[in-house]
């Protein structure tokens, strides 16, 4: 059901100028493309967030949370229901000194990969390499076990912090958690309704003690990697589909079935990495969309393996 006139007026009175109504999630996506959510909302604090997501559970009302947009395709008719933008109110890095079993950092969910690897060189702690590169915030990361070759986020987190739908907050031990290629599964006594799972507050990530100069020189030789091998600046939510079983990736598949350059509208199967869909300029979901299922089936038609998107598709 749309949002009514009531959900519409407490939201407004609740958070004034945070919340925005039939906001263009074009304009908070790195894709660049995607349909209206019903309601945007910018918490400005933890309390604010836990105020709003026990008032949308009570009343039945599904929400999103988003970090930096960076994994996500929004389909072109929108989102329905509340989009809760956690850059504002979960930023905070810290770095615990002191621990019994080596350095620990605790970081908000809304901080940048990105902010965190540079703290993390800064402080000399080793661990986070891998995510160089790597767009998006912490609390996505940890939804998807993001990651390379090198490492993912599973291989660092000590515990996370959660918000349930109902408003309590829970702390949940690694060991409580599933990490697997590119998933993270929630307890598995936790219980909630579609549209309004459990949000990652803050997550503690243990790393180790290591030279500097070493941590840096290696970091710099990933990023240049990365930006040789990955059209860096173009538009896009990074890697589309999860590398398959087998010897091949799937941009290798991809490139194989001589797919790089294939463009429908202005989405086009990047020529640099054959597993980025890029925005050429004014791409709409539908086009991103449709280059998707081409590319899936033409994997499928030449090799029998079935692609799956590694991007979440909303909407």
């Amino acid at each position: 059901m749309p949002l009514d006139t009531t959900t519409r007026e407490w939201l407004t009175d609740t958070f004034a100028d945070d919340v925005r109504f039939e906001e263009p999630m074009s304009q908070h996506t790195s894709f660049r493309v995607g349909g209206p959510a019903e309601a945007l909302v910018r918490p400005k604090g933890k309390g604010d967030l836990v105020r709003l997501v026990q008032w949308a559970t009570e009343h039945g009302i599904g929400y999103m949370p988003l970090g930096a947009g960076s994994n996500i395709l929004v389909r072109q008719k929108g989102i329905r229901g509340i989009v809760i933008m956690l850059d504002s109110c979960l930023a905070s890095i810290v770095e615990n000194k002191t621990p019994s079993d080596g350095p620990c950092i605790t970081a908000g969910a809304g901080v940048k990969l990105a902010g965190l690897c540079t703290f993390a060189l800064k402080q000399g702690l080793e661990g986070l390499n891998f995510a160089l590169g790597i767009p998006g915030t912490v609390g996505g990361s940890i939804r998807v076990n993001a990651g390379t070759p090198d490492g993912c986020m599973g291989d660092v987190v000590v515990s996370v912090n959660l918000l349930m739908p109902e408003g309590s907050l829970r702390s949940v031990e690694k060991t409580e958690l599933v990490f697997s290629y590119r998933k993270m599964d929630w307890p598995s006594d936790t219980a909630f309704e579609p549209g309004c799972e459990p949000i990652i507050l803050e997550a503690a990530l243990r790393l180790k003690p290591a030279d500097r100069h070493g941590l840096k020189k290696e970091a710099e030789q990933i990023m240049q990697q990365r930006k040789n091998h990955q059209p860096w600046t173009a538009k896009s939510a990074g890697c589309i589909f999860k590398n398959p079983a087998g010897e091949r990736s799937a941009g290798q598949l991809i490139d194989m079935a001589g797919l790089k350059g294939k463009r429908i509208g202005d989405a086009e199967v990047s020529t640099l990495h054959a597993n980025f869909i890029i925005n050429k300029g004014r791409a709409t979901a539908d086009d991103v969309l449709n280059l998707v299922d081409l590319v899936r089936s033409t994997v499928f038609q030449r090799y029998q393996i079935e692609l799956e998107t590694e991007v979440r598709i909303v909407g």
